[in-house]
């Protein structure tokens, strides 16, 4: 009586720990902490930790955007069968669009709050990319397509944001010259990095993009070659180093890129969600962790 009574109880255990679980990952929370910490691992390199205000305006910002994305009518009628992920966030449309308007009312109020509005081209541009990358701008084959459709360019789009924001931020904030040779070292490094993970997030999609008429490295190449490409990609981004490091840091540094390379190469699109949602982008934050743990 006693086993079959705890049987129920850990079954609704691991329920509830699946249903938060989901609802952090599916809700895009693990991205915009990841957002968070690769900008905090940013100022970390000059030894400045992140202000709160500007970190909660780039997780506010980060979670509007891709939350934003995640309710588009297309997401849920250009493949037939809809994996987990899709169908959670089909179930919970409402919340998500709630959940995007209240984080693009505190990126606005903390945008304003900072005077970022001197900025508003800077930013504005990449705005203007997160947004449209979804969004129909481009017209191919009589049919209007997001950015996100060009052949090849879905991977370099989410690369250059990400470097840029988690970069290029922290350095005018800091007043940092954008074109100082240590600023577009680090940006390389991020934006190698960065590509590796999209190429990775690619390889899940490769049937959907395949089927939407998406030419990304996976479809135009195969997987294995796109492997390949974004191997290449973390081998650059790890012979660009700032001047300065020991061989400590170096070392440490690295380890995120390795662990980055076996997450490339067991990469399927058969593998379940969370080897995804929890590995690909949880990798950004272990990348924040070895910086915080170095500097």
């Amino acid at each position: 009586m006693h086993l079959s009574s705890d049987q129920p109880s850990a079954r609704s255990a691991y329920a509830s720990v699946r249903s938060c679980t989901d609802a952090v990952l599916y809700s895009s929370g693990l991205v915009a902490a990841a957002a968070m910490a690769l900008t905090w691992a940013t100022f970390l390199f000059w030894h400045v930790h992140i202000p709160l205000h500007l970190a909660a305006m780039i997780f506010s910002a980060t979670l509007f955007l891709y939350n934003l994305d995640s309710v588009l009518p297309y997401k849920y009628t250009e493949q037939q069968v809809l994996s987990t992920r899709k169908l959670w966030m089909l179930h919970h449309r409402r919340q998500l669009l709630l959940l995007a308007l209240l984080s693009l009312g505190v990126a606005g109020v903390l945008f304003l709050r900072d005077g970022w509005t001197h900025l508003t081209g800077f930013l504005g541009h990449l705005a203007a990319i997160s947004l449209f990358y979804s969004l129909p701008v481009v017209k191919r084959q009589g049919q209007w397509r997001g950015l996100r459709d060009v052949p090849l360019l879905k991977a370099f789009l989410i690369a250059y944001v990400w470097s840029a924001v988690t970069v290029w931020v922290p350095a005018l904030y800091l007043s940092k010259p954008v074109g100082s040779a240590v600023v577009m070292l680090l940006f390389a490094r991020r934006f190698f990095f960065i590509l590796a993970i999209a190429v990775v997030f690619d390889i899940r999609d490769y049937t959907k993009d395949r089927l939407g008429g998406t030419r990304t490295f996976p479809v135009l190449l195969g997987v294995k070659w796109a492997k390949l490409l974004a191997l290449a990609a973390l081998v650059l981004a790890a012979v660009f180093v700032p001047e300065g490091l020991s061989a400590v840091h170096i070392v440490v540094l690295t380890l995120p890129l390795l662990l980055t390379a076996i997450l490339v190469w067991f990469a399927e699109e058969s593998r379940p969600d969370y080897y995804f949602s929890i590995l690909a982008d949880g990798i950004m934050v272990i990348q924040f962790i070895a910086v915080y743990l170095t500097f």
